[in-house]
């Protein structure tokens, strides 16, 4: 890792100013519901998403009085929609300006939620059982390690309860990113995985991203991602897989590259498992 990332509170800190750049600049993930969104909510017509498409009826059924965790996913859309559904909803979220935009709503439309900054990783200021859901919606590719999240999320659910998470394809992450590829319809494999930016890009490829300001991002193996939470605990009671509407990567041209999982704490927790 370069010089300017020796500490994981550095990577952090250029991750929060990242995304606090991107709120103010209205990203898709920083635009507000409406509120007439929010008022069809209130009338119990709801929504949410892990991915692009329909959310499986099955996996977030009545949410009335329900606790929810809006985990990593600030910005003005799932959880308020929760609330105005009825339930009790908690937001966590590393970038204060993605937390506005949940605030915006809030206040707008008389909402209560409760607002928490944080690292997804570090779960530690809430108590065990606290939530009955987790919504964790495309997000742990801006931490490098995954496996805290999964175990913090199994300390602080109910059991019975469920955690709703998506996240990439690692497929996506291991091709050369240069347009003349792209161009050309040509992926050329460049990568391992596990996928990190700031050990896998050169000194000045990364030099480049910082300067940008874009967020430094990690490709997860499935062992992390899926292989992580049964480690945790969890049993894996619903999949599947989802295409990217607008491709970002040739690759999501010929393959779902979005993956959504549904995992629920029935037991005690995995051994080793003590909380953050």
């Amino acid at each position: 890792m370069p010089d300017t990332f020796t500490h994981s509170s550095d990577l952090l800190d250029h991750n929060r100013a990242a995304w606090d750049a991107l709120a103010r600049q209205q990203c898709e993930w920083s635009q507000p519901v409406s509120t007439d969104i929010i008022e069809q909510a209130r009338r119990g017509e709801w929504q949410i998403h892990l991915t692009p498409g329909k959310l499986p009826d099955s996996w977030l059924p009545n949410v009335q009085g329900k606790r929810i965790l809006c985990l990593a996913s600030a910005g003005g859309q799932q959880a308020p929609v929760l609330a105005a559904a009825g339930a009790e909803v908690t937001v966590y979220d590393l970038s204060q300006e993605q937390l506005n935009k949940d605030r915006f709503v809030a206040q707008r439309d008389n909402l209560t939620l409760t607002f928490v900054q944080g690292d997804m990783r570090d779960l530690s200021r809430f108590a065990d059982e606290s939530f009955d859901y987790i919504i964790h919606p495309i997000s742990n590719q801006y931490v490098p390690d995954i496996r805290p999240v999964w175990r913090g999320c199994y300390r602080v659910l109910a059991r019975g309860g469920k955690l709703l998470s998506s996240f990439f394809n690692p497929v996506v992450f291991i091709g050369d990113r240069a347009a003349n590829y792209a161009e050309q319809g040509v992926i050329r494999p460049r990568f391992s995985l596990p996928y990190s930016d700031v050990n896998d890009l050169t000194a000045d490829e990364l030099a480049a991203k910082q300067a940008r300001g874009e967020a430094f991002v990690f490709g997860h193996s499935l062992a992390e991602q899926i292989g992580g939470q049964l480690e945790a605990g969890f049993v894996l009671a619903g999949f599947y897989e989802d295409k990217q509407p607008n491709p970002r990567f040739l690759i999501d041209q010929f393959m779902p590259t979005f993956i959504a999982t549904c995992a629920i704490k029935y037991g005690l927790a995995a051994v080793g498992e003590t909380g953050e």
